[in-house]
C-alpha cells in the first residue's frame, strides 16, 4: 500500500494533517472523506509519498546518485543537507512504478530467511543482508520497507501486509504473523514451502497443459495456413483444366474456399471468445464455478483436488495452536489454497458451525463437503489422540508425494496424446497431398 499525506482544516480553523495508507489515491480520497466527516475537519489536499532521484556530493567526494521516498523535493533535500551533503540536485522519478517480482524471487527470499532464522541470526540482520543481496528492485524496495517500519516500531503484520502487493496476500500475512509468534522460524520454513510446492506444482500443471494445448493450437494454424493457401494453388489447376477432383481433395477444396470467404468473421470471433473468456475468468461466480469444476476433471482433476487440500493442511500445521486462535489459522489456510470454491464452503460452512453451533474441528471439515475421505479419516484419528497439528502435517506429505508421482505420468500421459494427434493431423494431409498427386488430366 502507498502512503498518502492529507492536509486540512478544523471547523475552528486549526490545521490538520496526517497519513494514511491505500492502495490508490481514489481509495485514499475515500477513506480521508469519511475520517474528515468522522473528526471534523475539511481536507484542502493530498500528496501521495513517491520516488525522488538525488545527486549529491560530499567534500571533494565523487557524485553519489540515489532514490528516496518522500512527500516532496524540499523534504528530500533537507535530509540530505542534514546528514552533510551538498545536493546537487533533487528530481521525482518520472515512471515511478514497481511491477511485482517473479514467484521465483519471493520464494528465495522466503528459504533463505527461513534458512537464517534457523541458525538463530537476529531477524534485522537477516533483513538488512537480503536488501543488500537481492537483485529485484521492486523486492529490495519492499523489504527495505518493511525493516524500516519494524525499526520505527510498527506492529509486524501491518508492515508487511504493506507490500502484500509485491509479496502476494498469503506470504504477506504468514510473515507478518511469524514476527508476532513463538515459532517465527518454524513458520518461515512452512511458508517457503508452501511456495516452493505451489511453484512446482504451477509449473507441473503448465507442462500438463498449456504446452500441448499451445502445441496444438500452433498446429491448428499450420493445417488452416495449408489448407485455406498452399493446397488451393495445387487444387484449383486442375478445377480450371475441367479434370474430375477425387473425393478428399474435393472436400478440402471446399473447406478452403470455406475458410477464404469466412476468414475475416472467424478471426473477430476467436478473438471475442477470448476477450470473452479472459473478462469472465476475473468474475467472482465465474471463478468459483471453474474452481469447482477444475477439480472434477477426469484424471488431472483429482489430483488437483489433493494438492488444494495439501497446501490447506500445510499452512494449518503451520499456524494451528488448538485453541481460540484457531479460527484464524483456518481462514488463511483456506486462503492460501488458491481455490475459491474451497475457500467459500470454508468459510461459509465449517467457520460458521464452529461459532454459532460450537461442533467440532472435524465435524466442520466434514460439513464443508471439499475434504476426501482419506483426509477426514486422518483428522478424526487426529481429534481423538490430540493431535491435529501434526495430523495435518502428515496428510500434506501424504497427497505431496502422491500427486508428484501421479503427475508426472500425467504429463507423460498427455505427451503422449498430443504426440499422436500430431501424427494423425500430419497423416492426413499426407494422404490429401498423396490423392492430389495421383490426378492425371484426362
Amino acid at each position: 500500500m502507498a502512503d498518502f499525506r492529507f492536509e486540512g482544516t478544523s471547523f475552528n480553523g486549526k490545521p490538520v494533517h496526517g497519513v494514511i495508507q491505500a492502495d490508490k489515491l481514489k481509495d485514499a480520497k475515500k477513506r480521508i472523506d469519511a475520517l474528515a466527516h468522522a473528526r471534523k475537519f475539511t481536507p484542502k489536499r493530498i500528496v501521495p509519498k513517491r520516488t525522488y532521484r538525488y545527486k549529491v556530493k560530499k567534500g571533494q567526494d565523487k557524485p553519489i546518485l540515489g532514490e528516496q521516498k518522500s512527500f516532496s523535493k524540499e523534504e528530500v533535500q533537507g535530509a540530505l543537507e542534514r546528514l552533510g551533503y551538498t545536493v546537487i540536485s533533487v528530481s521525482p522519478k518520472l515512471f515511478d512504478f514497481r511491477m511485482k517480482p517473479p514467484e521465483t524471487d519471493i520464494v528465495t527470499f522466503v528459504r533463505v530467511s527461513a534458512d537464517l532464522l534457523r541458525e538463530k541470526l537476529p531477524f534485522n540482520e537477516v533483513l538488512q543482508l537480503l536488501v543488500n543481496d537481492i537483485q529485484n528492485q521492486s523486492l529490495r524496495e519492499a523489504i527495505k520497507e518493511i525493516n524500516s517500519d519494524l525499526q520505527q516500531g510498527k506492529d509486524s503484520e501491518e508492515a508487511f501486509v504493506r507490500q502484500e502487493k509485491y509479496l502476494g496476500k498469503f506470504t504477506a500475512r504468514m510473515l507478518g504473523l511469524a514476527s508476532k509468534s513463538g515459532n517465527m522460524s518454524d513458520i518461515y520454513e512452512s511458508t517457503a514451502v508452501f511456495l516452493e510446492r505451489n511453484a512446482e506444482f504451477k509449473k507441473s500443471i503448465k507442462s500438463a497443459l498449456i504446452m500441448p494445448l499451445f502445441t496444438l493450437i500452433l498446429l491448428l494454424g499450420v493445417v488452416v495456413f495449408y489448407v485455406a493457401y498452399i493446397f488451393p494453388e495445387t487444387a484449383s489447376l486442375f478445377v480450371r483444366m475441367g479434370i474430375e477432383l477425387p473425393p478428399m481433395t474435393k472436400a478440402t477444396l471446399a473447406l478452403s474456399d470455406f475458410l477464404l470467404a469466412n476468414m475475416v468473421y472467424m478471426l473477430i470471433g476467436t478473438l471475442m471468445l477470448a476477450a470473452g473468456i479472459w473478462y469472465s475468468l476475473h468474475l467472482e461466480k465465474v471463478q468459483m464455478w471453474k474452481d469447482h469444476y477444475m477439480m472434477k476433471i477426469p484424471v488431472i482433476g483429482n489430483l488437483i483436488h489433493k494438492t488444494v487440500i495439501e497446501i490447506f493442511c500445510r499452512v494449518f500445521y503451520a499456524l494451528y495452536s488448538g485453541s481460540g486462535e484457531s479460527i484464524d489459522a483456518i481462514k488463511l489456510s483456506a486462503e492460501a489454497c488458491g481455490n475459491k470454491h474451497f475457500e467459500k464452503r470454508i468459510n461459509t460452512v465449517s467457520i460458521p458451525m464452529m461459532l454459532s453451533k460450537g461442533v467440532g474441528l472435524v465435524q466442520a471439515f466434514e460439513a464443508a463437503d471439499v475434504f476426501t475421505d482419506t483426509a477426514l479419516s486422518r483428522f478424526h484419528s487426529g481429534a481423538e489422540t490430540g493431535t491435529v497439528k501434526k495430523t495435518a502435517l502428515q496428510i500434506a506429505n501424504y497427497y505431496e508425494k502422491e500427486t508428484v508421482y501421479k503427475l508426472k505420468n500425467v504429463v507423460e500421459f498427455i505427451q503422449i496424446v498430443v504426440a499422436m494427434v500430431i501424427m494423425v493431423v500430419m497423416t492426413g494431409l499426407t494422404i490429401v497431398s498423396s490423392e492430389t498427386a495421383t490426378i492425371k488430366p484426362g
